[in-house]
């Protein structure tokens, strides 16, 4: 008796239940069960995108907010991920998730220090259940290695994945290297902003908010083949200033001395444990870190919004996000000969002090 595939669903609520079951499992940790749920879906004829993007998507998002609300640790953020990348494997093998090739080929790839591949891994599925081709190279592609690939396999574009803002001069590099080589780029992730104006400054040939978009702008036709007047390294001009250059190059330095100088007005830190010493140093390399990316897009308000961000992420861990702006002054000491890098810092005090006045003024 031959086994038939039932027909595919994507009732709205069910695909609610699934999440909210799937969540369940995640959060215990149980990853037979979160496999279970998944498979038990698909084996039901709900829709293979759909369990990717609106149960296992969804899911994820939901471990990035209970992370930033302080509800689970670090190492459970790590744990549910690692669960979800796995369902998706399950996923990828079930008869129901195989589609014969019928389009050209699409290589998937993580940016260069670019850790968090799941968004990458979803993509690279939902354009294999479309009909592609696609070489996915997970994580932390080096631009080099990525290059060699595209000579080898001929693809027709290259999709390429960035969730931290940080990375994007190291997206820039990637999508420069790939038009030199005649391979047009489709970018996306949260790094590229919101809408997506990152894509355009750093010249990729389109954006996609999300996979299904991602599909969809593939599946509308080819990308715009790059010509010889693809957007070039040397296309902002802002950085001729070398502020963005001279500021990443010295960030160990600026690290080291804005923390010495944190503990001398500070003495309270002095009594700081291993831990506390460590999460103090980590924080102000995250600042010079976005700190030299703004520099790198010359937009101040990326700079501004991953301050009032840690300041949400400080506060939910019981930390005043008073702390802040001492550093931020300190900081524009060093670079007092640095306009751009001392405007941005005093644009990121204004923004937390008008964000504390704001919750000052609401209701306990």
């Amino acid at each position: 008796m031959s086994t038939q595939i039932p027909a595919r669903t994507t009732d709205t609520d069910h695909l609610l239940d699934l999440a909210g079951q799937l969540w369940a499992a995640v959060a215990a940790a149980n990853e037979y069960a979160a496999t279970d749920v998944v498979l038990r879906a698909l084996d039901d004829g709900v829709d293979p995108e759909s369990v990717l993007l609106d149960v296992i998507a969804h899911v994820q998002g939901k471990v990035g907010q209970e992370w930033a609300a302080n509800r689970i640790s670090v190492a459970q953020e790590h744990a549910a991920t690692a669960i979800n990348e796995r369902v998706v494997g399950a996923l990828s093998l079930h008869p129901a998730a195989r589609t014969p090739v019928s389009r050209g080929r699409i290589t998937v790839a993580c940016v260069d220090g670019e850790w968090h591949a799941l968004p990458a891994r979803l993509v690279a599925e939902v354009l294999k259940l479309r009909g592609w081709q696609v070489d996915y190279l997970g994580a932390q592609v080096p631009a080099p290695h990525l290059i060699s690939h595209l000579h080898a396999t001929h693809a027709d574009a290259v999709a390429l994945s960035s969730s931290i803002a940080t990375r994007l001069p190291t997206a820039h590099a990637a999508i420069t290297a790939c038009q030199a080589v005649g391979v047009p780029v489709l970018v996306g992730g949260a790094a590229f902003g919101p809408d997506g104006q990152y894509a355009k400054l750093l010249g990729a040939q389109a954006w996609a908010p999300d996979a299904r978009a991602a599909a969809d702008r593939l599946a509308e036709g080819p990308l715009p083949t790059p010509g010889i007047d693809h957007q070039q390294m040397d296309d902002l001009p802002h950085l001729g200033d070398q502020e963005y250059t001279l500021v990443a190059r010295n960030s160990d330095s600026l690290v080291r001395t804005v923390f010495q100088a944190l503990q001398d007005a500070f003495p309270a830190m002095r009594t700081y444990d291993d831990m506390q010493r460590e999460r103090t140093a980590e924080d102000l390399a995250h600042i010079v870190e976005f700190l030299a990316t703004a520099l790198y897009l010359g937009d101040e308000s990326l700079f501004t919004w991953f301050l009032t961000w840690t300041a949400d992420i400080l506060v939910a861990r019981g930390v005043p996000a008073r702390s802040l702006p001492p550093a931020l002054n300190l900081f524009a000491r060093e670079l007092r000969d640095f306009p751009r890098a001392t405007h941005m810092l005093q644009r990121g005090i204004e923004a937390l002090t008008t964000t504390a006045s704001a919750d000052a003024g609401k209701p306990a």
